[in-house]
């Protein structure tokens, strides 16, 4: 079955909106509960990791199921993604995030008591960071983050690359495998930098909260939530070249 242009752009959108409201919606709507740190952490990553075992399987058939910039990026470099579709679907991505956030901010303004403008200081509306600018608990330095954001992206797209070939034994377990890999990735990076290996995730809120003068900081840290992913994505499709099976020598 041949899917259009546009249906796949769409499907990323959609996929990617309900991706933005499992993360961010159980990250802000739980800020304000008396809830263990670590107990939300758990929280917010299987709320994560259902979304896109959700979202994968409702319309992976017919965009791929990226819901990521850097996924989209590294699909294109190892072959399985013509160029021409690698802008429309971050497009499609970003602008999923961006109005997935908006309804939960629209969400949470109806709570007494909260002020966006102090949201957006405070976590930056669940933004990434690594300087403790705007959330102190996000105080690692910039080469620690760098570092764990190209580590886990790279094995998040590894399991996406090979889990999802067409010749792979366990293509029908693909969601659950990237579910359980991308609950993995933020059980270990929350507490570090609020845990990306996303850009769209990072840029949506990042850009949101620039809006808030105590939110600047969100968008000044943003750079490295794109740079990282990317590059750790780009290590994964390289080695999915090189293990890339070849026919039997005659």
């Amino acid at each position: 079955m041949a899917w259009s242009s546009s249906q796949k752009y769409i499907a990323e959108f959609i996929g990617t909106f309900g991706l933005l409201l499992s993360v961010s919606g159980a990250a802000l709507f739980t800020t304000y509960l008396q809830v263990d740190v670590a107990a939300r952490v758990l929280l917010i990553s299987l709320s994560l990791g259902a979304g896109v075992i959700g979202m994968i399987y409702a319309v992976g058939d017919i965009s791929g199921g990226h819901f990521n910039p850097a996924v989209t990026i590294a699909m294109w470099a190892s072959g399985r993604l013509p160029a021409r579709d690698v802008v429309p679907y971050i497009i499609a991505q970003v602008v999923g995030w961006i109005v997935a956030l908006a309804i939960i901010l629209g969400v949470l303004s109806g709570l007494s008591g909260v002020s966006l403008s102090n949201v957006a200081g405070l976590n930056g509306f669940a933004s990434q960071g690594y300087s403790g600018s705007g959330v102190p608990s996000y105080a690692y330095s910039v080469g620690s983050v760098f570092l764990l954001e190209v580590t886990l992206t790279f094995f998040l797209v590894f399991v996406i690359l090979f889990a999802t070939r067409s010749d792979s034994s366990a293509k029908n377990l693909a969601g659950l495998g990237i579910g359980l890999t991308l609950i993995m990735t933020n059980l270990i990076a929350i507490p570090v930098d609020g845990a990306s290996v996303n850009p769209a995730r990072s840029f949506a809120p990042a850009l949101l909260s620039a809006f808030y003068s105590s939110g600047q900081w969100a968008i000044k840290e943003d750079w490295l939530f794109w740079v990282a992913p990317i590059i750790g994505g780009l290590f994964a499709a390289i080695l999915a070249r090189m293990l890339k099976p070849r026919p039997d020598a005659a």
